[in-house]
């Protein structure tokens, strides 16, 4: 694992930053065990963390993972108490950072998956899940909601009924369910987390960087629009593809019967 000098990805608030450049992998790590609990200055900090390795080029895929059995029990209780309604007005916006990164974000959750440890893990573009995992918005328990995406992004997923019986009853959902429900996008042995993550970030490598950004942003851009203007704008994205030299090194090498070796461009 290699360090960076930007000073955003130093001196961090219960999490770390490492960075492997042979990989092209960025891990970004939450370290307070045993429940790496997310304290209010540290999700500012975790937005500029995403900002600063979607800038670096050594970097094509982000891990968002954690020490321990445990992913994260969720926020800093005492702290919302605390924070000023101007800051906590901003939690949704910070922890939605992984969805508008525009390289590939795995989130890997095994443990105690609640709260905002959720809601950021939400906000990634798959979840590899343990079967020890168990994701939960225990917000109503302290006569509250989720205040930073978990909700909404929820609801997008499994729909209103499935959202009210987790959000509204602090439901916790096991790894499996998650799995069943189209939350998780793989659920592995928990000694196969690791392994499963890698092999996710070694696929979405050999793929073309501009094509993974292109059809990441298109999917979020599209996700509330219609059936025709989504049609339309991926009309808009394939055109814009098909003049890129990785479309015609992937054509070339398709006919050629090689592996295509893509530059991003």
């Amino acid at each position: 694992m290699s360090d960076t000098t930007d000073p955003r990805l130093t001196n961090l608030n219960g999490f770390r930053v490492d960075i492997d450049p042979a990989r092209e992998r960025a891990d970004v790590v939450l370290c307070r065990p045993p429940m790496n609990v997310i304290e209010m200055p540290q999700r500012d900090e975790i937005r500029k963390a995403f900002e600063a390795l979607d800038e670096d080029d050594r970097v094509r895929v982000i891990v968002l993972r954690a020490e321990g059995e445990h992913f994260s029990s969720g926020g800093y209780i005492k702290g919302f108490l605390e924070a000023s309604p101007e800051h906590v007005s901003k939690l949704a916006w910070n922890m939605a950072a992984p969805a508008r990164c525009t390289k590939p974000v795995i989130a890997a959750n095994r443990g105690y998956t609640f709260g905002v440890g959720f809601e950021i893990s939400l906000a990634c573009d798959f979840r590899i899940v343990s079967e020890t995992c168990q994701y939960a918005l225990p917000e109503q328990r302290l006569g509250q909601i989720p205040g930073s995406g978990g909700s909404a992004r929820l609801q997008k997923i499994v729909g209103i009924t499935r959202t009210k019986d987790i959000v509204m009853r602090s439901k916790r959902i096991p790894g499996l369910q998650a799995l069943d429900w189209g939350i998780a996008t793989e659920c592995v042995p928990d000694g196969e987390l690791e392994l499963a993550t890698d092999r996710l970030v070694d696929e979405l490598r050999t793929f073309s960087a501009y094509a993974q950004r292109t059809a990441k942003k298109l999917l979020n851009d599209t996700e509330d629009a219609s059936l025709t203007t989504s049609i339309e704008l991926e009309g808009h994205a394939y055109s814009r593809l098909r003049q890129s030299d990785d479309f015609r090194e992937g054509v070339e090498a398709f006919h050629a019967k090689r592996k295509p070796k893509f530059v991003g461009r």
